[in-house]
């Protein structure tokens, strides 16, 4: 590694422009190159982001040898195809969630990515925030006990555009793959292990894609997990995790800026994170770390957990009788 860590941006949109903002709080990170389908939206983004160099194709921002990493942060079913050209290349990769559309998808990435010895993760930039990071140190503390009940909500009311990537199938559109991949996420990161039993349901919108779903998680031993998300129903962003002795309360949790602790007997608790950056700081530290370190995956968010939340979606997906056109 040079002194400083050198990004690529693969797909100059919006997720994209968040993340290069809060790339700026990180001192050894710096922003070389963008790659975009149009050349005149990769030199506005690198002009913006004032990076040096700016590709009117993905390809030649794989094989810029002045990159040491690629944030891909194009639609979801364009990642498999994106991810691959990088690995291909040498390139360390931090994908945005969802990682792919299906298990099969990225398990093709994973045996590239670890035949090939290259640096492959999952942007689940939720896990890294640092109120997720203290609600996982009570609960390595037993603070509230044992496990027994996580409740999560991430429901919105999305513009009815029907040719939007929320809504089009043929851009893996629907909640599940938008949000629903938090919540699964978040209980896959809350119990360690993916559920023994899946009992779920969908409404399938007039575009054939999910437009709401609810679904009950069961573990060993009892544990249980209520999920629920949405394109066009607002709920509350919030997880709650029961426990024998207490719970906490995450009013955001995707997005945690807080958090709370409620110990029976004990006064509560509350973490508030004061910093000034988005959150996507927090991942693209932890990639820069493993690669500092000569890793090709994070112990925090390892390929196999990936993998595994991504056979749960489908599972929830064939249950549903959900395919996209392309598959």
């Amino acid at each position: 590694m040079t002194s400083k860590i050198r990004w690529g941006i693969l797909g100059p949109g919006g997720i994209a422009n968040t993340f290069a903002n809060d790339l700026v709080h990180l001192p050894d990170a710096q922003l070389v190159a963008v790659g975009s389908r149009s050349l005149d939206r990769a030199r506005e983004f690198a002009a913006k982001h004032n990076m040096p160099n700016a590709y009117g194709s993905y390809e030649e921002l794989a094989q810029d040898p002045n990159v040491d990493i690629v944030y891909v942060a194009t639609p979801h079913q364009a990642h498999k195809e994106n991810v691959l050209a990088c690995l291909q290349a040498g390139k360390a990769v931090l994908c945005e969630k969802p990682f792919t559309v299906s298990a099969s998808e990225l398990e093709e990435l994973v045996a590239v990515a670890r035949k090939n010895n290259v640096f492959l993760m999952e942007a689940m930039w939720t896990r890294y925030l640092p109120a997720i990071v203290k609600v996982q140190e009570w609960l390595a503390g037993g603070l509230i006990g044992d496990v027994r009940m996580v409740d999560v909500k991430f429901g919105n009311r999305a513009e009815w555009r029907p040719e939007s990537r929320l809504f089009n199938p043929e851009l893996a559109g629907g909640a599940l793959l938008d949000v629903g991949v938090y919540c699964i996420s978040f209980v896959s990161m809350i119990m360690g292990q993916q559920p023994s039993a899946v009992h779920s349901v969908a409404r399938i919108g007039t575009t054939g894609v999910d437009e709401e779903f609810a679904a009950l998680f069961g573990y060993e031993g009892g544990r249980m997990a209520s999920l629920m998300a949405g394109l066009r129903l607002k709920t509350k962003h919030q997880a709650v995790i029961s426990g024998t002795e207490g719970e906490i309360r995450i009013p955001i949790f995707w997005n945690a800026k807080s958090a709370e602790l409620s110990v029976y007997g004990k006064e509560d608790e509350h973490f508030e994170d004061s910093g000034a950056a988005k959150g996507y700081v927090y991942e693209a530290a932890e990639a820069m770390r493993c690669l500092r370190e000569g890793k090709i995956e994070s112990d925090r968010m390892t390929l196999d957990e990936s993998l595994a939340i991504m056979r749960t979606m489908d599972k929830l997906r064939a249950d549903w009788n959900m395919k996209y056109p392309f598959e």
